[in-house]
């Protein structure tokens, strides 16, 4: 019962927090400001002896047209490379980065290397969609796990495919961004919601005393900039004061649910009707028993080995438990908390409960 009461714990702490304000910049952004998803091919080197195989053409063409570029010519048949990888470099960066600007990369695997520990990545540009180099990354490789193999054992922790390079990336020119016209702005949600949507327009109105905010759609609001702050510089401060204004966002009744990890979370709005639920679940137990079968004396047979089956099935004992309703987060933690059931359990409970039409909330499963 600990996993349940972590989950139990969860659904307290968001009840807690449930209804309180937040700041515009923490559930918005301004329309326009928005990074630079970037991409490469490159090499890593130094590996020990973890690279691809020669299997992978690709590095050795990539290897081959590299020393071509120092003056150094090999034929592609006489390279057997195992300490070089190909990659795929990918970066995203930020809203605003300038020319230098320092920028953290994701290095993957893109042939079969078994670990890119120790390498070190060889300068690769890195084009954005419009097929312009943004940036350039080079800088040794940091790999969050560990790969030993000896004498034809391995010992493997996390993943050692793909690593990171922090800061490995340089600016090479400054990523565009459209914040504003001379006299608007645009203000766009990150979760769209007509509720939230006018209480920003309400508060962003209220601050400046006139009516410079109104709202589209339900994820858009336009901002007049009103005459004062359209001189050079102001547009900063006046973003800033919008940013800091704090609303109470409304979030719509929601359980989201992971079948794969049996994770559930419930959303602060989530209310039960009255209800009688009776859970339980058959167990089935199969038992696998080696036995050999020998032949006679001098007899002509073989040793035969068969497995002796066992099946043995039961059933889990479940009493009807009536729920009054809930309407709190509490309410529903505590009312299911009485079924003592384990986590894969409530997921199978909110599904009925949905069927039953007694969940009053959206049910997501993930």
């Amino acid at each position: 019962m600990k996993t349940l009461g972590r989950i139990l714990c969860v659904w307290l702490c968001m009840a807690s927090l449930a209804g309180g304000a937040t700041r515009i910049k923490d559930i918005a952004y301004v329309q326009g400001v928005r990074g630079q998803q970037l991409i490469g091919y490159g090499l890593v080197v130094g590996l020990n002896g973890t690279g691809d195989t020669y299997r992978s053409t690709f590095t050795l063409q990539s290897v081959a047209s590299m020393l071509k570029r120092f003056g150094i010519t090999v034929a592609q048949d006489d390279l057997r490379l195992r300490n070089v990888a190909a990659v795929m470099v990918t970066a995203t960066a930020p809203a605003f980065s300038k020319e230098g600007a320092s920028v953290d990369v994701n290095v993957a695997s893109l042939g079969d290397a078994t670990s890119l520990q120790g390498g070190t990545l060889l300068m690769t540009p890195l084009s954005a969609a419009d097929g312009a180099v943004y940036a350039v990354a080079q800088g040794p490789v940091s790999v969050g796990g560990i790969s030993v193999l000896a004498g034809g054992n391995e010992m493997r922790r996390n993943h050692t495919g793909a690593g990171r390079v922090p800061g490995g990336a340089l600016m090479e020119r400054p990523v565009p961004a459209g914040a504003a016209s001379d006299s608007i702005t645009s203000i766009a949600l990150t979760q769209a919601d007509f509720t939230t949507a006018s209480r920003i327009v309400e508060s962003i109105n209220t601050k400046f005393g006139e009516p410079v905010a109104h709202a589209v759609d339900a994820a858009s609001i336009v901002v007049s900039i009103p005459g004062k702050y359209r001189g050079a510089g102001n547009f900063v401060s006046f973003i800033s004061a919008i940013e800091l204004l704090e609303v109470s966002p409304d979030a719509a009744a929601r359980v989201v649910i992971n079948e794969r990890t049996g994770t559930v979370v419930v959303g602060g709005n989530v209310t039960i009707l009255p209800v009688a639920i009776s859970h339980g679940g058959v167990n089935i137990e199969v038992q696998s028993t080696p036995v050999v079968s020998q032949p006679g004396p001098f007899s002509k047979g073989e040793t035969v080995v068969t497995n002796l089956t066992t099946v043995k099935t039961g059933e889990d004992s479940a009493t009807v438990v009536a729920l009054d309703g809930a309407t709190t987060v509490q309410e529903v933690a505590r009312a299911l908390n009485t079924l003592k059931v384990s986590p894969r359990d409530i997921i199978a409970i909110f599904q009925a409960l949905r069927e039953a039409a007694a969940l009053k909330a959206e049910l997501e499963i993930i």
